[in-house]
């Protein structure tokens, strides 16, 4: 389904590690009282155990799917400023579709789109300088399923996703057709995804905060 392994060229590899380290999940604590709540909570605030003098030692991987949109640089912008802690590892995922061109032709990102992961990078360690932020490729027909595949992959705890505001029409159509249709690739990884999945949008200019969706909250306001 989905392919990583995609080379960068060389000007961009100096700035970007490999992503093949692993580390051990959030350690949470399962109580009887609210678990589910409790463990969403974990999941967007950090769910590292402290350290006998407070420290969090724990850290999780934290993937947010990037693109050149305006919801998706608000999205990592959230993501840096409401969830990622410092002992997290930041995973920015791309995901391009399989060249026409072959298999061979494919194993190489276009310099324009290494040239966007960088500085989507350079905005993480500016934001974040402290947070280790890697960058992962993935090639795959269908983006939804792709984006899963990868997060389960790469074992990560949380996924971020930006979200489009729905046209009248669309969401009439929804409304219509019930669980009939799908309801995009957004929708796809929050239902889908093993972790735990978040799609982020800018409420309005005027009004500023963010609307968050979960697959057990929709459209929640947080103001920011």
């Amino acid at each position: 389904m989905g392919r990583t392994g995609v080379r960068l060229p060389s000007f961009c590899l100096n700035k970007i590690r490999p992503h093949v380290r692993v580390r051990s999940p959030p350690i949470q604590s399962k109580s009887d009282a609210n678990f589910t709540d409790k463990k969403t909570e974990n999941s967007v605030n950090g769910g590292g155990e402290d350290s006998g003098d407070g420290v969090k030692v724990i850290g999780r991987k934290i993937m947010i799917v990037v693109d050149s949109s305006f919801e998706a640089k608000g999205a990592l912008q959230w993501a840096l400023t409401h969830t990622v802690q410092s002992q997290d590892i930041v995973i920015l995922l791309y995901v391009t579709k399989p060249s026409k061109q072959g298999e061979e032709s494919s194993k190489e990102i276009a310099p324009r789109v290494a040239e966007f992961l960088c500085s989507m990078k350079s905005v993480c360690k500016l934001k974040r300088p402290e947070v280790e932020t890697e960058i992962a490729v993935a090639e795959g027909k269908e983006k939804g399923p792709t984006i899963v595949e990868e997060a389960k992959k790469q074992g990560v705890a949380l996924l971020v996703l930006g979200q489009k505001k729905s046209s009248m029409t669309w969401r009439l159509l929804m409304m219509w057709a019930g669980n009939r249709i799908g309801g995009g690739v957004v929708e796809y990884c929050i239902q889908n995804a093993n972790c735990m999945a978040i799609a982020v949008r800018r409420k309005s200019k005027k009004l500023g905060g963010y609307l968050i969706t979960t697959k057990r909250h929709k459209d929640f306001w947080l103001l920011a």
